[in-house]
């Protein structure tokens, strides 16, 4: 409450504040505010969209990237090269001993990353896995992702202890080393080659922004990836090439692997769909708009079709249109639907005129009239009942 004093000259003023005088005062510190969620506002919706997430890419920030990892090792004085093709890995590759990490192969030829002699680090079932790694199989299905003990005698993981792994299972060649085992075979198998050692892993979530804090996730990465040599990163490109360009068994182009013939086929084949089109086009000519000789009332329609019911006593088939045309009027006004049954309709007929089930069953769904009066009766009744329904 405003207390009023009042000086010498007999005017009165309120001594404690107003709602005019605390606007006067918190104005700008409210315009202000409002200055900033504009601004806030406006950088959502008129701001750059974040891009797609790229799983296990060195340069990824989302859950699903592996930034974190490469940051680390390179804290660490691992030098780490993120390439995105198979000649960017080779050129990497004649700088020195290397370790090639590949997350995918969808758009490289297996052949050309085995002539790239280093050792391996392939992350997840790839395709062309045969080639990367001879002798390794996969197991049929796949496990559960969780964290998983090593039992084994591979020194990387022995000293990260447990690690989030699983996914794809595999059985390794003679004289391979199986960690982390799960169903019929291990989340990861290691073993020597002549290229170098080549380590497979059923799952990069170990490797994720999200899991390399959990558990021993970050220590079996390191040990694996960060043994002192470069890196040569393998990821997804982020524009696939075009479809003729994609390698396919063993290194051969779409064009290579068509048979030398395919080019006359096709030739032959659009001749054909040409000579096919003017044989068949040309025997069709203009559409052309005929005026009817005569215009045929609906009424005059109705009572010849009657006729000829009755020339050949067709009682049967009139009684049928009767009845399918007064249902299909009255099943919309009792409320029901296009699919009810004799039983809805009936009950909901008999309910709503307070007829007679029976009489309305037999109507509706009867036997056929024996002779044309009793086909007039069924008319007659029948238009009765719509009329009754349409009135109430």
């Amino acid at each position: 409450m405003s207390v009023l004093t009042r000086p010498p000259g007999g005017a009165s003023y309120p001594t404690s504040p107003t709602a005019r005088s605390t606007w006067r005062g918190s104005r700008i510190i409210v315009l202000l505010g409002l200055v900033i969620v504009l601004v806030a506002v406006a950088g959502v919706l008129f701001g750059p969209e974040p891009g797609p997430s790229r799983p296990l890419d060195p340069d990824d920030t989302t859950l699903a990237g592996s930034k974190a990892l490469a940051e680390v090792l390179r804290s660490r004085g691992v030098t780490v090269d993120r390439v995105d093709s198979v000649e960017a890995a080779a050129a990497k590759a004649t700088t020195g001993n290397r370790l090639l990490l590949i997350t995918d192969t969808l758009y490289f030829d297996e052949y050309d990353l085995t002539r790239i002699q280093s050792d391996r680090l392939i992350v997840g079932e790839v395709p062309g896995l045969d080639v990367l790694a001879p002798g390794v199989h996969s197991e049929p299905g796949s496990v559960r992702t969780r964290s998983r003990e090593p039992e084994c005698a591979l020194p990387a993981a022995r000293a990260a202890g447990s690690a989030y792994l699983g996914g794809a299972t595999f059985s390794g060649p003679s004289g391979a080393t199986g960690c982390y085992p799960a169903g019929d075979g291990y989340a990861l198998v290691s073993f020597p080659q002549a290229g170098g050692v080549t380590t497979v892993v059923g799952d990069g979530g170990f490797m994720t922004n999200q899991r390399l804090a959990e558990d021993g996730n970050a220590a079996l990465a390191l040990n694996l990836i960060g043994t002192g040599r470069p890196v040569t990163w393998l990821v997804r490109p982020a524009t696939p090439p075009p479809i003729a360009e994609l390698p396919g068994e063993r290194g051969k182009s779409m064009e290579d692997l068509m048979p030398e013939s395919i080019r006359w086929t096709v030739y032959m084949s659009l001749i054909a769909l040409i000579v096919t089109a003017f044989w068949r086009g040309r025997r069709l000519g203009p559409v052309v708009t005929e005026k009817l000789p005569v215009v045929v009332r609906a009424a005059e329609t109705v009572e010849g079709r009657g006729r000829l019911y009755r020339a050949r006593r067709a009682r049967q088939r009139a009684a049928e249109s009767l009845r399918e045309g007064t249902i299909d009027r009255l099943t919309p006004r009792l409320g029901l639907g296009s699919g009810a049954g004799p039983n809805e309709v009936v009950a909901a007929l008999a309910a709503r005129t307070g007829q007679d089930a029976h009489q309305v069953g037999a109507a509706l769904y009867g036997p056929p009239p024996a002779d044309d009066a009793g086909l007039v009766g069924l008319a007659g009744y029948l238009d009765f009942i719509e009329r009754q329904v349409s009135e109430l």
